[in-house]
Order: C-alpha cells, then structure tokens, then sequence
C-alpha cells in the first residue's frame, strides 16, 4: 500500500460511502483508476490518499461486506 497525494486534476471521479449520513461523521470515498483504487478522508479531500491495487479492494470489500 502507498499513501500519494491525488489531485482533483487527475479526473477522478470520487464516491462517498452509502453509510455517511447527512450529519458528516467519520466518512471515506474512494475513486477507481485503471490499476488503483484511491481511498480519502470525505472530511479532509485535500489530504493524504491511500492508494491500493485492484485486488486488494476488492479483498477489503469482500471482508467488510461479509
């Protein structure tokens, strides 16, 4: 896993997680690339990503879901 600073330049289209309510709270979004997955603090969009390969977000997703 690497952490990157992705700018809004690169078009990436970010989705917020269906869990965040209208209140703010502890939320992310995450934007797919080709090959990266980029997930950020809904809070702070300026700040740190991280940034993970197709199949590690996948397994995330997977073990989140489960």
């Amino acid at each position: 896993m690497n952490t990157a600073e992705v700018s809004a330049s690169q078009g990436l289209a970010w989705y917020k997680s269906s869990y965040s309510g209208a209140e703010g709270g502890d939320c992310v979004e995450f934007a797919a690339a080709a090959t990266q997955v980029h997930v950020r603090d809904s809070k702070q969009v300026s700040g740190p990503v991280l940034t993970v390969g197709p199949d590690a977000w996948a397994s995330f997703v997977e073990l989140v879901a489960g």
